[in-house]
């Protein structure tokens, strides 16, 4: 679907207050947020949406000829049994990929004049089913930081704050303001709040029309309505536009609409005011029964899932063909025909204000930070593993001196060191799931990109990555007797952080790519087994098989930290051998033997590590991780 764009005027960009209405009242609170005087109307006509049949390979239409229109103040169910296009059309309203693969044709309208993807995203907010909530944060917290992603920069802090502030009471969170949203570790808000903080997270951003994908999944009847009559009160007072996709909503919540688009296999079955449908449904041949819940009985009138004898099919097509030609449906045909030729309020003047271009990165930052140090399975766990380790490892690996003996228990130290800190870096993967979910739906209101996303959660890891190296090297370094010097040990916390800053950039971009748990859990623990695999120690690089080295070992960053802390250790080092009689018996070959000492790059010498090269392989360690955060950044790119 492509309708033409129309021209917006950026000559002279508004301030949010100019746009707002002055005498808004939000629980008697004076404030100019949310007014909305200029969507009217939003509609859609002659809207299909087609995908390939698996089997013939032949279009298949999964949403069929729908139109409708919903007036500013008014909220808009749309209902159907599962498969019956709700969320297509949902997301086909909402200029998103409507279905895998699909192909959307048709008009969208506002005001009676067709809608661009951009114009969309300016006058509208999405509300996903899942909620994609920070649990580490506050709820005025939450509320803020969507505010300053959304807010232009002549909004000051105090109006952004008084406008959070105002939202936070209309939707009844005040007394939770300072509660966060819930961990798996620590319990905060209920069900019901959580959706409301979604919803009013949404808001923050001053929509006029939203969209809700099934906003009472997962709620109880009672939380559902409460949900459902706090945005209902916030549209009605604000004179927002609002389509709500809906599943089996009580008798009560139902209420709460003002329009129903009643879908069954991509067809329009019935689309009008809620108070008419009953009427309707009994005028047609299908009165409700007493005391029957209304929202029930229409989606078992159409429920083919159910049908075993296709008497339900063939029910359900002579409710699509009697809506066709039904007088309700001829007067919604003129009703969107009519705001088409008697345009209101023309989309031309609207002004799209945006924040500067240096706030979504800042504020992602900040955000990133304090989920950082709050959330303590971001980095507290790994902490505690990590010093863990060192403890296991420093008493393990305990005070080797030089003589030749330890000479491969220090070896041992070294890959232990490397390859084990780098395999626990899998512990991050739920942690950036959450932020990477949360992005993905800012990015889908237009708030957010993947290079701010990307810099600023590569940025907010350094610190705590150091901080993780450091407690793990003065703990293990010492302990294990390795050499002693500042220089020494600083290199080697050098060589250990850029170890854990590769394997978390691993992380992201496997976690960008399959952002499934359990999936990308697999994945990065299958590719950090394949490095210690390939690394030069555990099969030695003289005899390791060609394909493993060529194609994997040269981009294998366990390698370089492996050989880069192995000359740190070695290089300068010398080993006693072992007294045979009157002379030594030194298990590698040096110029030394002789008077029963082993060089340190001797032993080099039998890992084929060379010296010297050292400033190279940090280069290399560099260019991976820059590899595999561009890698995670492209990824991002292509996934709109």
């Amino acid at each position: 679907m492509t309708p033409p764009t129309p021209e917006v005027d950026h000559s002279k960009e508004e301030s949010f207050d100019t746009m707002a209405s002055p005498d808004l009242e939000m629980n008697g609170t004076q404030t100019g947020y949310l007014a909305n005087d200029f969507v009217k109307s939003f509609g859609w006509k002659d809207l299909q949406v087609k995908v390939k049949d698996r089997k013939t390979k032949a279009p298949l239409s999964i949403l069929s000829e729908a139109a409708g229109i919903v007036e500013a103040g008014e909220m808009l169910a749309i209902m159907g049994p599962s498969g019956s296009g709700k969320t297509t059309l949902l997301n086909a309203l909402a200029h998103r990929v409507a279905a895998a693969g699909a192909t959307t044709t048709g008009n969208i309208l506002a005001n009676g004049q067709k809608l661009s993807l951009q114009l969309v995203r300016d006058l509208s907010s999405y509300v996903e089913q899942e909620d994609a909530l920070i649990g580490s944060l506050t709820v005025r917290e939450t509320m803020v930081f969507a505010a300053r992603l959304a807010l232009p920069s002549t909004v000051t802090k105090k109006e952004a704050f008084q406008r959070v502030d105002d939202l936070i009471k209309s939707f009844g969170l005040q007394s939770q303001s300072d509660t966060i949203v819930g961990t798996p570790i620590k319990k905060g808000l209920s069900g019901g709040q959580k959706k409301r903080l979604g919803v009013a997270s949404r808001l923050v951003t001053n929509p006029k029309i939203l969209f809700l994908d099934e906003p009472t999944s997962g709620l109880d009847s009672a939380l559902s309505l409460e949900v459902c009559s706090y945005i209902k009160g916030i549209g009605r007072r604000n004179n927002l536009v609002i389509v709500a996709s809906i599943h089996q909503p009580s008798s009560s919540t139902f209420q709460q609409f003002d329009k129903l688009c009643l879908l069954s296999q991509g067809k329009t079955c019935y689309f009008g005011p809620v108070a008419d449908a009953t009427a309707y449904f009994g005028r047609i041949g299908y009165a409700i029964p007493p005391e029957t819940n209304s929202a029930e009985f229409f989606l078992d009138l159409i429920n083919t899932d159910l049908d075993k004898t296709g008497e339900i099919v063939r029910r359900t097509e002579h409710i699509c063909e009697a809506w066709t030609n039904s007088p309700e449906h001829t007067q919604l045909e003129e009703t969107i025909q009519k705001s088409v030729q008697e345009p209101d309020n023309d989309l031309a003047h609207y002004k799209s204000v945006k924040p500067s271009v240096w706030m979504p990165p800042a504020v992602l930052l900040r955000r990133s930070f304090i989920k950082s140090y709050r959330d303590i399975m971001a980095y507290g766990i790994r902490i505690a593993m990590y010093f863990g380790l060192a403890i296991l490892m420093g008493t393990v690996f305990l005070r080797f001196s030089t003589d030749q003996k330890y000479i491969q228990p220090f070896i041992n130290a070294i890959f232990f060191s490397s390859a084990f800190m780098s395999f626990m870096a899998v512990a991050y993967v739920p942690a950036f799931l959450e932020d990477l979910n949360t992005f993905r739906q800012e990015r889908a209101n237009g708030l957010v990109g993947p290079l701010s996303f990307m810099v600023s959660n590569f940025i907010i890891g350094l610190p705590f990555l150091f901080a993780i190296t450091v407690l793990f090297s003065v703990i293990e370094y010492f302990m294990s007797n390795f050499r002693p010097s500042g220089t020494a040990f600083f290199t080697w916390v050098a060589w250990l952080f850029l170890d854990l800053v590769a394997a978390e950039s691993l992380v992201v971009l496997v976690s960008s790519f399959f952002n499934v748990f359990v999936v990308a859990l697999a994945i990065t623990a299958f590719a950090n087994g394949l490095w210690m695999c390939v690394d030069g120690f555990l099969v030695p690089m003289t005899i390791l098989n060609v394909f493993w080295k060529y194609v994997f070992h040269y981009i294998d960053y366990q390698a370089y930290v492996f050989q880069g802390m192995m000359v740190n250790e070695f290089k300068y080092r010398t080993y006693d051998c072992a007294k045979a009689g009157s002379g030594y018996q030194c298990n590698y070959p040096s110029d030394l033997n002789s008077v029963g000492k082993i060089r340190g790059t001797d032993v080099l010498s039998e890992y084929s590590i060379s010296t010297g090269l050292e400033g190279e392989w940090f280069g290399i360690m560099i260019g991976i991780i820059a590899g595999y955060r561009i890698l995670a950044y492209i990824v991002l790119v292509l996934r709109k």
